[in-house]
């Protein structure tokens, strides 16, 4: 599995921690990583990187959840879905350098791997649609 893959599994286990505990980003990363030690410190740079962006935007990233999730409010989403979620919105709004059609293929690669037999369609539905009216592709230089 590739680097980054394995990032954003660790940083989905660790915004999951958070959110079922109540620590913060620091406090349940560190208890993470010394459950988790064996990963080497690009897969740990890159988690934290996420996991610290979330948790800075978070209440913008859950607007717009909520603005996409129609019909669905975030609190009732099953917790790894609306994480995985996060993880995906982040990497689309906030992140430079990260391709769109990877963030939310990664995104639906781990609400398949760890939400329910729906999660992968899903979290696909609403990080197409945000994909399809917010990122603006880039184009030519004029």
């Amino acid at each position: 599995m590739r680097k980054r893959s394995v990032a954003r599994e660790c940083a989905l286990k660790i915004l999951y921690q958070m959110e079922m505990t109540g620590r913060l980003p620091d406090n349940a990363a560190g208890y993470f990583w010394l459950q988790e030690s064996e990963h080497p410190e690009d897969v740990r740079d890159f988690a934290v990187k996420l996991v610290d962006g979330i948790h800075a935007h978070l209440q913008e990233i859950d607007e717009k959840l909520g603005e996409y999730a129609t019909n669905w409010q975030l609190n009732r989403m099953a917790v790894i879905d609306r994480n995985v979620l996060r993880i995906g919105l982040y990497e689309l709004k906030f992140t430079v350098g990260i391709p769109p059609k990877v963030a939310i293929n990664e995104a639906v690669d781990l609400a398949k791997k760890y939400g329910d037999h729906d999660s992968g369609k899903f979290v696909n539905g609403i990080l197409d649609k945000v994909h399809k009216k917010e990122i603006v592709p880039a184009g030519p230089a004029s």
